[in-house]
């Protein structure tokens, strides 16, 4: 009992000691902490002492304005298009759109230094009231280079809801060459698209398995048959098709690839099978591999309901696929001419981050866009420079080493329309037509035939009206489906 008292006495005893011995370690460090501060008192009085006192304060949204300012190499430069609530200016809401998206709030505060505003405040060099437009640049120093969801958080984030505005929509955005030379962009695009097809020429054609889901399996893979003997290139799951009760992904891509095997050995030419993967992203990683297991060289992602940073993650982890991008929620963006975000902006973060083809709409199908849009878009896509062009509201962009992406046009598609699309969009394209094909009045088999015939009819030079002379599939679906 008495060497049990006495351990319990020294242990006190030790404790004291330590705790007395980290008192004077501590006080000792905060003495020396207090003295390097002390040192340092003068600079920090210089960078922020001015900015606390309200009459040497930045003013909000104040100085964004400077029209003599040039954009340098490292900016980057968005436009917009702008209308101002009841009761503000053009140039004063276009300065609180420029604060908002960068370094400042809705007040003059206390930590904004001058030399801070000066440093990082975005310059808007260009602003019409006249039509609403301004173009605003960026320093890079804003943006994290490798961050795409941080970029949009910026420069599409919270200015779409400001009561400062009534409406708002970014155009364009002009990436700096710092920018881009972070990203790889597409792995195969144009080129290595038709590499794999070992097509150097023609427009490709392709379609979606209708209806969109309610097939089985069996089902599935039976109407992909038949439209890659018919003549599609291409066959893709709809932008609703994952994984239901009624079809499940890994039965279905089993099926449907042996489908395409079967279906290359029949006409001699390769056939492309681009399964939806989208899923949370963990799972979309294992459905790629497993597509890749079974011979798949194509995944589709719907790049907007499943987010930039998990298609970014997708595409840097370099499985060496082929992405397909759908472009499935655009319209709650792009539809609206006055607010919301451009499908050509849309389009160039998805060249940015390495989509290999994209839907940019079909012009003379059922989607809204006019020819003017979609033109707009597959010309910033597919070009290495694409130069300013006021009119459209496009910037001037060099995307240096980064792949063209494919323009993939669809939505009401049929080969009566075949001939102005191509005209419009030229040879670099995937026409996918659903009901266009599946809905010909000799059945699937037939429509390919059809629309396959209208792309020989354009790329033969010959009329689509004297083609059909000599192929009923052709001559029934123009019959059907008159412009």
């Amino acid at each position: 009992m008495n060497n049990l008292k006495n351990v319990k006495k020294n242990n006190v005893l030790k404790s004291r000691t330590f705790s007395n011995s980290l008192k004077l370690t501590s006080k000792k460090n905060f003495l020396t902490l207090d003295s390097n501060l002390k040192s340092k008192k003068s600079v920090v009085k210089n960078l922020y002492r001015a900015a606390y006192h309200s009459s040497n304060r930045v003013k909000e949204y104040e100085g964004y304005i400077d029209r003599n300012y040039t954009p340098n190499k490292n900016d980057l430069v968005c436009e917009y298009y702008l209308e101002p609530a009841n009761g503000i200016s053009f140039e004063s809401a276009c300065q609180r759109v420029a604060s908002e998206s960068s370094i400042g709030t809705w007040t003059d505060i206390g930590t904004m230094s001058h030399d801070l505003f000066n440093k990082l405040a975005p310059k808007i060099f260009s602003l019409n009231p006249k039509n609403g437009i301004f173009k605003v640049a960026y320093s890079c120093e804003l943006f994290e280079e490798h961050n795409v969801a941080q970029i949009m958080s910026a420069i599409a984030g919270n200015i779409f809801g400001m009561s400062d505005v009534k409406n708002l929509k970014l155009l364009d955005i002009d990436f700096p060459n710092s920018f881009i030379r972070h990203y790889s962009g597409p792995m195969y695009g144009i080129n290595g698209i038709r590499k794999i097809m070992k097509e150097k020429y023609r427009p490709f054609v392709g379609t979606s398995v209708k209806p969109k889901v309610g097939l089985t399996e069996a089902g599935h893979s039976l109407i992909a048959y038949d439209s890659w003997i018919g003549g599609c290139d291409f066959v893709n799951d709809d932008e609703n098709l994952t994984s239901l009760k009624s079809n499940n992904f890994d039965k279905r891509i089993s099926l449907t690839l042996r489908a395409r095997d079967k279906a290359e050995q029949v006409t001699g030419e390769k056939k492309i099978y681009a399964p939806n993967i989208t899923a949370p992203y963990p799972e979309m990683v294992r459905r790629a591999k497993e597509v890749m297991r079974n011979g798949g060289e194509y995944v589709l992602i719907d790049i907007l309901t499943t987010g930039w940073s998990a298609v970014q993650a997708f595409k840097d982890l370099d499985l060496r696929v082929v992405i397909h991008g759908h472009r499935a929620m655009h319209a709650a963006f792009t539809r609206n001419p006055n607010h919301g975000i451009s499908m050509l902006a849309i389009a160039k973060f998805c060249r940015l981050i390495g989509v290999d083809q994209l839907h940019v709409g079909g012009i003379v199908g059922r989607m809204f866009e006019g020819e003017k849009d979609v033109v707009n878009v597959g010309e910033s896509i597919e070009s290495q420079i694409v130069s300013k062009n006021i009119f459209r509201h496009r910037l001037q962009e060099d995307w240096l080493n980064l792949n063209p992406m494919l323009a993939v046009c669809s939505g009401g598609l049929c080969p009566a329309k075949v001939q102005p699309l191509i005209h419009a969009m030229g040879r670099d394209t995937l026409i996918m037509a659903g009901g266009g094909i599946h809905g010909h009045p000799n059945g699937t088999i037939a429509g390919a035939k059809a629309m396959r015939q209208a792309v020989d009819a354009e790329t033969y030079g010959i009329d689509p009206h004297e083609y059909a002379l000599t192929h009923l599939e052709l001559k029934l679906a123009l019959e059907k489906w008159k412009k």
